[in-house]
């Protein structure tokens, strides 16, 4: 079987051509440069960019495949959730597609092809899911912050998200607070690695509480009131590289702690994490940490998979149509409230 599939529930523009479980081809069109300069996507702008990069961006992912348009066998996209009107985009393109051309169509949950994209790996990426074990799985992005127990594959439950701004936002705003470009958390990543994680002493909240939910508005709040006491400190290069390993620190020992610790309550061996914060190398070498201490296997999605990427959403696709998943509704419309189930 040969697939494609689009990805557009944000501001990336992405296509992909899957078979057998191998991806051949994979184009992402980002759009980071355009929303910068308002520091935060604009929804009226990402669509534009949409509309304008996804014939292109698909005819490339195809043309680096080896393959026609009338090859592919079936078809897939972001279904939700995202911003209503990116995911029109790429999912009314996808459903065209697989209606011309006769084909299959599955419209595919953006959070859950994240829970399973540690198990894709190697060059050219291809999924391991005959390596799949049950786990609790971290999601963790610039929208969304969610702990899952993965019990079998393709079975899930949610144990708990945030109730406010989400890990990603909160690097983005305090990155704002500090005066630093959008988006901030990259930025924060490169300037903590020469920083004194130690020297100042953010909340870290919800952290000694049992549940599985996150918050993180009042660490933004804290940061907010910290430069307004201490301004001068941002006129500092090491007082703001400290600063910045300071308030990454915070964030990483809560996303760590429970996640550590919802493992442990459920018995599972192996933790996983993905989304786009999932990029930062603290995070990364923590989450390595702590699992190496209490005898967790740990997957850490692919840097190129922890961004929104149509990689990921064709090999779930391609894995639900292989056990029978089919939604072959070309009329169906975008769920951009999607709740993961």
């Amino acid at each position: 079987m040969l697939l494609l599939a689009f990805e557009s529930s944000c501001d990336e523009t992405s296509a992909a051509v899957i078979r057998a479980g191998t991806v051949l081809a994979s184009e992402v069109s980002s759009q980071i440069k355009l929303h910068a300069e308002y520091g935060g996507v604009v929804p009226e702008l990402a669509v534009r960019e949409h509309i304008r990069n996804l014939l292109p961006v698909a005819t490339l992912a195809l043309e680096r495949a080896g393959v026609s348009p009338h090859q592919i066998d079936a078809v897939a996209a972001t279904q939700g959730p995202g911003l209503p009107a990116a995911l029109m985009v790429g999912l009314k393109a996808a459903q065209a597609f697989a209606f011309v051309q006769r084909k299959p169509f599955i419209g595919v949950h953006h959070h859950e092809a994240h829970l399973y994209s540690p198990w894709i790996s190697g060059q050219p990426p291809r999924e391991a899911f005959d390596e799949f074990q049950p786990n609790v799985s971290l999601i963790v992005s610039g929208g969304h912050t969610m702990l899952v127990h993965v019990e079998s594959e393709l079975k899930h439950r949610v144990l708990g998200g945030t109730i406010d701004d989400a890990a990603g936002e909160c690097f983005d705003k305090t990155g704002k607070l500090m005066g630093l470009a959008y988006p901030a958390g990259p930025i924060i990543d490169r300037l903590a690695e020469q920083g004194n994680a130690a020297l100042f002493d953010f909340p870290r909240p919800l952290i000694n509480d049992p549940n599985d939910e996150f918050s993180f508005s009042g660490l933004k709040t804290s940061v907010r009131y910290f430069l307004r006491d201490n301004p001068r400190l941002l006129d500092d290069p090491v007082a703001l590289r400290d600063l910045c390993a300071s308030v990454q620190a915070a964030i990483v020992d809560v996303l760590v702690t429970k996640t550590i610790r919802a493992a442990k309550r459920l018995g599972v061996r192996y933790v996983t994490a993905s989304g786009g914060v999932t990029c930062n190398r603290a995070l990364r070498r923590e989450l390595l940490a702590r699992c190496q201490k209490h005898d967790f296997q740990l997957r850490l999605a692919e840097p190129s998979l922890c961004t929104d990427n149509a990689a990921m959403i064709g090999i779930l696709a391609e894995r639900k149509l292989a056990q029978g998943n089919l939604v072959n509704d070309y009329d169906g419309e975008i769920q951009p409230g999607w709740v993961l189930g």
